[in-house]
This record gives C-alpha cells, sequence and structure tokens, in this order.
C-alpha cells in the first residue's frame, strides 16, 4: 500500500473549490495521475481523520505555452479529485481562509 503523501499532492484552494467546499461539502486535491479512487478515498480519511462518501476524479490537460515568442511547448497533464465528506464533517486546513 502506498503512503498517503504519494496520493494526495496538494489541495486546490480557487473559487471554485471554495464554492464547492461551502455548499456541498466537497473537497478538491490535486492527486498522482496513477491514483483509483478506493486509494484517494483511504488517503484523504488516513490523512485528514475524515470519513469520505464519494470521489470524482477528472484528468485536466495541460495548456500550450509559448516562450520568446517561438518555443512551443505543453504543461504537464494532471489529476483532480473531488471529495464529498460525511455531512458535518471539515477539514480544518481548508478553514482558516478569508471570506464570509
Amino acid at each position: 500500500m502506498r503512503d498517503p503523501r504519494d496520493i494526495i499532492l496538494e489541495p486546490i484552494l480557487t473559487e471554485k473549490a471554495d464554492f464547492l467546499r461551502r455548499k456541498y461539502n466537497m473537497y478538491t486535491f490535486k492527486v498522482a495521475m496513477d491514483a483509483t479512487k478506493p486509494e484517494i478515498k483511504r488517503a484523504v480519511e488516513q490523512l485528514f481523520e475524515v470519513h469520505v462518501e464519494r470521489v470524482r476524479t477528472q484528468i485536466v490537460k495541460g495548456k500550450p505555452r509559448r516562450r520568446w515568442g517561438r518555443v512551443v511547448g505543453r504543461r504537464s497533464n494532471w489529476k483532480k479529485a473531488i471529495c464529498k465528506l460525511r455531512e458535518g464533517e471539515t477539514i480544518p486546513i481548508f478553514e482558516t481562509g478569508g471570506g464570509k
């Protein structure tokens, strides 16, 4: 079994992720590309001591990038996981931001 910190790479803190957190109790993470839904669920439950009801994943395609007007490249693809927690549970690191 893999270490949970190898599966969950970082939290995603955007306006849309904050909206999902506040309205639907869903938390968004950047995860390893080869991580499966059961692995992500286990990792979130172990790292944050919460109960995950559902995990949704998607592959985010890398955008094309241009440097100095000529050199063309691409950013890497990455995987996003959106985890719905049991009613009444939260992850404290997400709750420290400003806002209303």
